[in-house]
């Protein structure tokens, strides 16, 4: 199971890595994150698609066509746990080094939207203080990894659930006793 957790969990981190390290480009290339969000997610289920292959992999090749929701979900949850620590890694790196003013072009893009959407002077005042405070906490790259993570790996364990629940396969008890 280590070596089936290990590979599909690398794969997975270099899928959600990689696109998003090309997503964040070309968002910061336009100077705004429009839709970003939504293609941030895309990528992460891309990437958790390697969950539903480790479970069926492991399940057929390893564990003669058996596998316990436990189970399933265990392999899931640590394929998750690699992928998302593979994610976080990479966005300290392109953060520190490539992207240092990112808190600050998001706030100010966030009190543009809200600013365009009618926002009352209470309600920009709010945000403000909101995205100040969130500015304060990306000083601390503990936070910085907190926020991925919570980015990340809800995603992950959701896809290790389902792929639990639909990849699960009881063992074929064919013993069948005859009293008589």
């Amino acid at each position: 199971m280590k070596k089936n957790v290990i590979v599909f969990g690398l794969i997975a981190g270099a899928i959600v890595s990689g696109l998003m390290a090309v997503t964040m480009a070309m968002c910061y290339a336009n100077g705004h994150t429009n839709g970003s969000m939504y293609l941030g997610y895309a990528t992460m289920l891309i990437a958790f698609s390697m969950i539903f292959v480790a479970v069926k992999n492991y399940r057929d090749k390893y564990n003669g066509g058996e596998i316990t929701f436990g189970k399933g979900f265990m392999i899931g949850l640590y394929i998750a746990l690699i992928a998302s620590t593979c994610y976080v890694v990479s966005w300290l790196i392109i953060y520190y080094n490539f992207m240092p003013d990112f808190m600050e072009r998001y706030a100010t893009q966030v009190l543009a939207e809200a600013k365009a959407a009618g926002a009352s002077a209470k309600e920009l005042s709010d945000e403000t203080a909101k995205m100040d405070s969130y500015k304060q906490m990306y000083k601390n790259p503990v936070f910085i990894m907190l926020f991925t993570y919570m980015e990340i790996l809800p995603v992950g364990l959701i896809i290790a659930v389902i792929a639990a629940l639909i990849l699960k396969k009881k063992p074929n008890n064919n013993n069948v006793v005859i009293t008589g």
